[in-house]
């Protein structure tokens, strides 16, 4: 028996990178699932692949949409619980980030975009998954967010971004306390330097050095190549975090290239 069997699970952000190989990594586990993100093509495309992962005749839905939009994140988690039955985890997984800036030069719609995608989309869905996790039988559900080595630490000139994912600490922890009598637990996985368009496109000051290295800028000022590692290493981790019982909470789960410079940064 697969340890997805029986369960529904809500990716957003699952058109590519980490979102798109964790609903193939929990598709292979037997999960049933609701996939989101902008790009209806390469939500299609995710869908196929979940078919071709599973083991077993594969069910899942593609819902088209923004999840900074109010009205549609309370669609998205209706049409999910119409289709399913239930909904038993979320993987806040959108996320954007901004090319590196001076604090003193960035715009504040480019601040404001990150926010709203990072954090207010994570809250919207969170609002909606613990709506429903409270009111089904049996109640509660496991939230799993998509943080970052930047909820600790930042980069240069990464002020949007490493705003967002400390915001996501506390978010992280308070669905934790307020979901605590429910039995909905929540997780916040810490990536670093895993092989993505958005680790890899210069959009937090990663460039393209090898198949198995990254230029990131350091905090003296000059660029340096860093390892990099497989999305598949990450998705097993969350799809194995995913089938614990919510009996059983790990609160922060942190996944990065061993020889990626985070302890003892800078």
């Amino acid at each position: 028996m697969t340890s997805g069997k029986g369960k529904v699970g809500l990716v957003t952000g699952a058109s590519s990178g980490i979102g798109r190989a964790t609903a193939i990594a929990l598709a292979r586990e037997g999960w049933s699932l609701a996939l989101t993100a902008r790009r209806e093509e390469e939500l299609q495309a995710t869908l196929e692949m979940c078919k071709a992962a599973s083991a077993t005749p594969f069910s899942g839905i593609v819902v088209k949409g923004d999840v900074t939009d109010e009205a549609f994140v309370k669609e998205l988690f209706s049409t999910t619980v119409k289709h399913f039955g239930r909904l038993d985890m979320l993987f806040n997984n959108a996320g954007v980030s901004a090319p590196p800036t001076l604090t003193e030069d960035l715009e504040l719609e480019t601040f404001a975009r990150v926010m709203n995608t990072n954090v207010i989309g994570p809250f919207l869905c969170t609002r909606e998954a613990m709506r429903i996790f409270r009111s089904q039988k049996p109640k509660g559900g496991r939230i799993i967010n998509n943080g970052s080595l930047s909820a600790h630490t930042p980069r240069p000139h990464s002020i949007a971004y490493t705003t967002s994912k400390h915001a996501i600490s506390g978010l992280t922890k308070s669905i934790a306390l307020d979901g605590r009598r429910d039995e909905i637990t929540c997780t916040q996985v810490d990536i670093g330097n895993v092989y993505t368009s958005l680790s890899t496109g210069g959009s937090v000051g990663g460039d393209t050095g090898s198949d198995d290295k990254v230029l990131h800028i350091q905090p003296y000022g000059q660029k340096a190549l860093e390892a990099i590692f497989d999305v598949v290493h990450v998705a097993s981790q969350i799809a194995s975090v995913a089938a614990l019982p919510n009996s059983v909470t790990v609160l922060w789960l942190n996944v990065m290239a061993t020889d990626m410079p985070f302890v003892g940064r800078g």
